[in-house]
């Protein structure tokens, strides 16, 4: 999509703060989220996004929308940027399957990898242990999971499939052995050895991961188990099969590992809506760069598409609700680089004439946005940058990176702003004093 200059950017800031000042409803409490409720109907599908993975305000209103859209419309289904074996261990527990765990504590603290605080987090304790209590009295059939969307978990999702058909069919076995066998000497360096070797031989794993899924489909009539556990079982399979994919792709660079990742997610979504019916509905928790419709931003021209994107092709804009975050300033945990220790780093004031400083000088308090209002030639004709921190962050360096040019009103439906956020509770940091932060139990 190309980027639109602006001739006369005072005029244009001051027609975009009037709009702002015009369209924005404050953001204080549960009950501001009416106009959500609203615009959200009776879609389908509903993206709750984050412009970091460390702010505690984005887990905390998303865990608010998700109660509310579980409670009051019927949503069944929650999908998060996150391991499909690790969130299939949150879906166990709230829905009390047989030794499953007994707190979300425990649970949270065995997620191991890399971020580890963007799930093992005091936020994510109290959704969990609220979506326990909720199933607690519901038929089966009405409990609400939760699921990974995902595609790092090679090695987790295959050790699955191993202690599942040793269960079940240890004739099958050998296929997963001979997968697990091919991937072994590159399990090191999160699949960036597998990578390089794959250089040099292209399909280097490739048709064992292949013939793994091919033989859970050929069987999957057979198993008599929990249907629930059938689907876990070929989900990672296909994940073995993607991931192959993606890591292979890592050392090609550009769009093409980003664009297997994100056709990954919105493949696993849907099968997540087959299988649970036609009438369920399904909420996904990711990024602002996996949610929000990529062809509104400098995304597409750089031939990479995404999450937000294919659901609106897969299920019409009326079936699906984007809904964005982004904040002025504040603080978050990242890492300085990939693999580094967890620091509480400042956020500094947003960029000059970003959609972040934009909002915050309309007044500098919380408010929601339903784009729709905001579709007029001031916002569809000129992209303004918009901030979004990964998890890797370097502060020092915000002004010349960390925004993507983008068109607000068509890249979301709706938007919440947080004019000054504080950082995440992450788990495996002890709070002062050693005792639960006043947030706990955050919506109980």
């Amino acid at each position: 999509m190309k980027k639109h200059t602006v001739s006369h950017p005072g005029v244009i800031e001051s027609e975009a703060i009037a709009a702002i000042k015009q369209w924005s409803w404050p953001l204080e409490h549960t009950s501001d989220l009416e106009p959500l409720m609203k615009r959200i109907g009776n879609a389908r599908i509903v993206m709750l996004g984050e412009a970091s993975h460390g702010t505690h305000e984005y887990y905390a209103w998303r865990a608010r929308i998700t109660q509310q859209l579980i409670r009051e419309k019927g949503f069944k289904i929650i999908a998060v940027e996150g391991d499909w074996p690790d969130c299939y261990r949150i879906n166990r527990y709230i829905k009390q399957y047989e030794k499953s765990g007994t707190n979300a504590i425990d649970l949270l603290r065995s997620f191991n990898r890399w971020p580890t605080w963007m799930w093992a987090n005091w936020e994510m304790v109290a959704l969990i242990e609220w979506l326990y209590e909720f199933n607690r009295p519901q038929p089966a059939h009405k409990k609400a999971g939760f699921y990974g969307l995902d595609v790092y978990s090679l090695w987790e999702s295959m050790e699955a499939i191993l202690d599942y058909l040793r269960k079940t069919d240890p004739l099958a076995l050998t296929a997963a052995e001979e997968a697990l066998h091919c991937f072994e000497p590159y399990r090191q360096e999160e699949g960036r050895s597998y990578a390089r070797a794959a250089q040099m031989v292209p399909e280097l794993c490739q048709t064992e991961v292949v013939e793994l899924l091919k033989t859970i489909r050929q069987k999957m009539p057979s198993y008599n188990s929990d249907p629930e556990n059938v689907f876990n079982a070929e989900q990672n399979a296909l994940v073995t099969v993607h991931a192959e994919q993606y890591y292979r792709a890592m050392v090609e660079g550009g769009p093409h590992s980003w664009n297997i990742r994100d056709r990954h997610m919105a493949e696993t979504l849907n099968r997540l809506l087959e299988f649970h019916g036609p009438d369920s509905k399904l909420i996904v928790w990711a990024h602002n760069t996996h949610i929000g419709d990529a062809r509104a931003t400098d995304m597409s021209a750089d031939g990479m598409l995404n999450l937000g994107e294919l659901a609106r092709l897969d299920h019409g804009e009326e079936g699906v609700v984007l809904v964005g975050f982004g904040s002025y300033k504040g603080q978050v945990i990242a890492g300085r680089n990939w693999g580094a220790p967890m620091q509480k780093m400042d956020m500094p004031e947003a960029r000059k004439d970003s959609w972040e400083d934009l909002l915050h000088r309309s007044g500098p308090s919380d408010k929601l946005i339903l784009t729709e209002d905001l579709r007029q030639d001031t916002f569809i004709e000129n992209h303004f940058d918009h901030r979004a921190i990964g998890v890797v962050y370097r502060p020092a360096y915000e002004p010349y990176s960390n925004y993507v040019p983008t068109l607000l009103p068509l890249r979301y439906d709706a938007f919440l702003f947080i004019n000054q956020t504080n950082a995440l509770y992450p788990l495996h940091i002890s709070p002062d004093g050693h005792q639960i932060p006043e947030t706990y139990p955050f919506g109980v």
